[in-house]
């Protein structure tokens, strides 16, 4: 069974570049305090690399 990430978005995305957005918005997100809940893939980390300021991430028991 694959593991699970929450990833709450912490910052704002006002004032940010481009791909920035897109990464938050691709990843599911739109404001801070929101979460999405994405299996744990090294596509889904390499995108929470490029915005690791702007989220937060927690590991998930499934």
């Amino acid at each position: 069974m694959a593991k699970k990430i929450k990833i709450i978005q912490t910052g704002s995305v006002i004032d940010r570049p481009v791909v920035q957005k897109r990464t938050i918005e691709a990843l599911g997100l739109a404001r801070p305090n929101h979460f999405v809940v994405k299996n744990d893939t090294p596509q889904i980390r390499g995108m929470i690399k490029k915005v690791h300021h702007l989220v937060k991430v927690e590991e998930i028991e499934a």
